[in-house]
């Protein structure tokens, strides 16, 4: 399936966002603050004596003509901030609304991804990928639009499939992300593993956010009649009268929503839910809207 493709008005929409990290620390900022740290940027600042490892276009080589001796060209740069969007990709996130079945949990999720690496993208910090499902797919920190790239060609190859791995499998992924890094889990939270990689993540440092991906039938269950209900990843089937079930499914769905926004709640999560017949980029405004970076808790469930 082709990378998606952030719709004219949805992009005008990201421009009212911006990535922040409520966690900082000496060497790591956020995005779009000055800093006094020294490296390659657009505002010079100072000589030094070249160094091996730096790179040869930083090398000021009218200074070299003059002095017979190598010069780096320091300036003041932007402190930049390191996002991961880890992206559940198990076979749950198929789910779609019978409304619009072509337009499953995982799709909006890729979307509300590439929409953050946009505006990482925007504001020259360094972003990263990791899809969890079947199979596990990483694409490592970097900046600028070729990494912009290659995260959106990894969405587009990712399908949903299987269950979640096991705790000791994402060890890995969670050694990689740095201590201060900014990660935003999307995922339906329907894997109780998958809460607690997002609660493991926040208890070591990292500043979380989680936006649970849910279907429009699931807010109102609509069936009726008898129907047939098929765990996705399992394969487990269950045969209920559907009008009999609804208001028992409504209170066990409600309750189970509350008890995960609480759950991230106290533990400094920041939390939304996207709907599927609502846009992709709706939960993102809530978590990096004007002032929402600096707010811990969560939403309250509807």
């Amino acid at each position: 399936m082709p990378a998606p493709a952030i719709p004219p008005e949805m992009r005008a929409r990201l421009r009212d966002l911006q990535l922040g990290s409520r966690r900082t620390a000496a060497g790591s900022g956020i995005g779009q603050h000055a800093s006094r740290n020294r490296g390659a940027g657009l505002e010079f600042a100072q000589y030094r004596g070249y160094e091996p490892g730096d790179e040869p276009r930083r090398v000021d080589w009218k200074l070299y003509a003059r002095s017979d001796r190598w010069f780096v060209r320091e300036s003041e740069r932007e402190s930049p901030l390191t996002a991961w969007v880890l992206l559940d990709a198990t076979a749950s996130m198929r789910q779609s609304d019978h409304a619009q079945p072509d337009w499953r949990k995982f799709d909006a999720a890729r979307l509300a991804a590439a929409c953050v690496f946009e505006i990482a993208l925007r504001q020259g910090d360094a972003f990263g990928l990791a899809t969890i499902g079947a199979e596990p797919r990483v694409v490592p920190v970097a900046t600028g639009v070729r990494q912009r790239d290659r995260c959106l060609l990894a969405l587009g190859d990712t399908e949903p499939a299987g269950a979640w791995p096991a705790t000791d499998a994402l060890r890995r992924l969670h050694e990689r992300i740095a201590p201060q890094a900014l990660v935003l889990v999307l995922s339906d939270f329907f894997d109780d593993a998958a809460v607690d990689l997002a609660w493991r993540l926040a208890a070591t440092g990292r500043d979380t956010r989680a936006i649970q991906f849910l279907s429009h039938d699931e807010r109102v269950f609509p069936f009726r009649g008898p129907h047939r209900f098929v765990d996705p990843e399992s394969g487990a089937q269950r045969r209920v009268d559907a009008g009999a079930a609804r208001r028992a499914f409504l209170q066990r769905f409600g309750a189970a929503r509350t008890a995960l926004a609480s759950g991230f709640a106290a533990r400094g999560i920041g939390f939304s839910t996207a709907w599927l017949d609502e846009p992709a980029d709706a939960p993102l405004g809530a978590l990096f809207g004007r002032g929402a970076g600096l707010r811990h808790g969560a939403e309250s469930p509807r």
